[in-house]
């Protein structure tokens, strides 16, 4: 390989790796929102989880143990924001702000007070979930192109990366075959059409809820656990705000959102890359405005979507059972 086919290849490593913290959060929305509920709180449940499953992780020197924490803290506050907007009728993006500028100073604060190191967790070193070799790497690692793709491509990444690559067939299986998934979606198209059949609307929205939790933990716990290995403060980098992004590219559908997903991997990658690299006319481009790449691209891609897309019709609005 040239210079270039390797900054290519790591491009393309880079963003299978930074693509599963995208694509769990993306799908937790995705369930949550297809059930008519606003899931602006991603962000914080994804840091809510990073915080548990790094602390757990290291005190127990088991990742394991660490993801489960992470899974326990992001259903609870995934239940809790269940109560108030579907229980309460109270509103639902208030609701998600609130998990968010909660969990963003909380866990700040909890990390600071139990380990004393400014707000972050230690090392978790060898409670880190590492990479998985596949069957046969030592036979085709040296054959020319198939051999980088099976070993670097498709191998050599976390359990992890695998289960949210598999996830997206599983939820378009939920979602479209599956009388769950008929449910779900009209609970989030005619709430009112639902109950009238017979299907309890706020049931479903909390099983929606609980199911956005579990998958939102992934996400945080593949954070601290795989890629970073300690907790920092406001780690998720806005990673859960991205996650709905990409919901709105794929218009509320898991094939396309996932490929939304990839495409803010793909530009997480190449900001990674260009990093302190003088390129051609421009020269070396700041940090800072690198790390405005994704970002940018998010805006982009809002102002030119937003009008196309179409959100589930029932989507923020409280059910009021009628009479």
């Amino acid at each position: 390989m040239t210079l270039d086919d390797f900054q290519f290849a790591s491009i393309l490593v880079s963003t299978v790796r930074n693509a599963p913290v995208l694509i769990f959060a993306a799908m937790a929305g995705l369930f949550a929102e297809r059930s008519g509920m606003i899931d602006i709180g991603l962000e914080g449940k994804i840091l809510a989880s990073a915080f548990a499953s790094a602390a757990v992780a290291y005190t127990t020197q088991n990742p394991y143990y660490g993801m489960a924490a992470g899974m326990l803290v992001c259903v609870a506050l995934a239940l809790l924001q269940a109560y108030v907007s579907i229980t309460q009728k109270g509103n639902q993006l208030v609701a998600g702000m609130a998990i968010n500028i909660a969990m963003s100073g909380l866990t700040f604060v909890l990390a600071q007070f139990f380990f004393q190191q400014g707000g972050r967790t230690p090392d978790l070193g060898s409670a880190r979930l590492f990479d998985v070799v596949l069957p046969g790497t030592q036979y085709v690692e040296h054959i020319p192109f198939i051999g980088w793709v099976y070993t670097h491509l498709i191998g050599g990444h976390s359990i992890l990366v695998y289960v949210a690559f598999l996830l997206i067939p599983l939820v378009h299986w939920l979602l479209y075959h599956t009388r769950f998934g008929l449910r779900l979606r009209a609970c989030g198209e005619n709430p009112h059409a639902a109950d009238s059949a017979g299907v309890s609307v706020e049931a479903t929205r909390y099983l929606a809820m609980l199911v956005a939790g579990i998958l939102c933990s992934f996400s945080g716990a593949y954070l601290a656990i795989v890629q970073s290995g300690f907790f920092l403060r406001d780690m998720s980098a806005g990673a859960g705000y991205l996650a709905l992004t990409a919901m709105v590219f794929g218009n509320w559908r898991p094939v396309y959102t996932f490929l939304g997903c990839l495409m803010f991997g793909f530009f997480a990658a190449i900001q990674i890359q260009i990093e302190g690299v003088d390129l051609p006319v421009v020269g070396r481009i700041p940090g800072s405005l690198i790390q405005m790449v994704p970002y940018v691209v998010t805006v982009i891609v809002l102002a030119g979507l937003m009008a196309k897309s179409i959100a589930p019709k029932a989507i923020g609005i409280p059910f009021v059972k009628s009479r």
